[in-house]
């Protein structure tokens, strides 16, 4: 009898054993967080002759955590504007806690005011054919995080995500705050969200907005 059982409860203890590796697994290299542009809209895009551009420009910002047992503090969230790779404005938005499985919003980023922008000649010509049209092609939107993720029961050190990065938003020019438009729900990209970046990508931590 005592040799009968003897494959089955190996059997066991391997099925076990694989389960906690796949738990552990789990744990520890769960699914990126995934960031996507809801809502944009432009209420002033002047350039003028002695390149100075004027602004106001509104994002909205979903972030969807897809894991069951991961939970995230977001301790610092910084957003830079661009238009065509320069960038023209900087915010700081409100931290906030994000349970496990959900989709949370951030605090709109509205990015309002003045900055010196010199397009190249194929830039600016780019430029002024969408102001022809009212609609602006290369807008884009990074975000800088500072995170803590908890895995479990196990709350990890704090570190910097990569940066998110939502480009080649195609956004309207409205008249006035109260009008509505239609934009595109549009993805952001970035590389595998809980690894902590290098110091390459660090330039944010320096940047003249802050």
């Amino acid at each position: 009898m005592g040799y009968s059982s003897s494959p089955t409860l190996i059997l066991l203890s391997l099925i076990g054993m694989f389960s906690l590796i796949f738990g552990v697994w789990m744990i520890i290299t769960p699914s990126s967080v995934r960031f996507h542009v809801t809502e944009a809209s432009l209420m002033q895009f002047n350039l003028t002759s002695n390149n100075t551009l004027y602004f106001k420009f509104r994002v909205k910002i979903s972030a969807r955590n897809p894991n069951h047992n991961v939970k995230i503090y977001y301790r610092r969230i910084r957003a830079v504007a661009w238009y065509k790779d320069n960038d023209f404005s900087g915010v700081v938005l409100t931290p906030f806690d994000q349970g496990h499985k959900n989709t949370s919003f951030l605090e709109p980023a509205v990015f309002e005011g003045h900055s010196a922008m010199e397009l190249k000649p194929r830039q600016l010509a780019e430029y002024n054919e969408e102001t022809r049209l009212g609609i602006y092609h290369d807008l884009a939107v990074d975000l800088d995080l500072r995170i803590r993720a908890k895995y479990g029961s196990i709350k990890g050190l704090r570190f910097n995500p990569p940066i998110i990065r939502c480009r080649r938003l195609r956004v309207p020019l409205i008249s006035n705050d109260d009008s509505t438009t239609d934009f595109n729900v549009t993805g952001c990209q970035s590389d595998y969200f809980f690894d902590s970046r290098g110091d390459y990508e660090d330039y944010f931590l320096n940047h003249r907005y802050w």
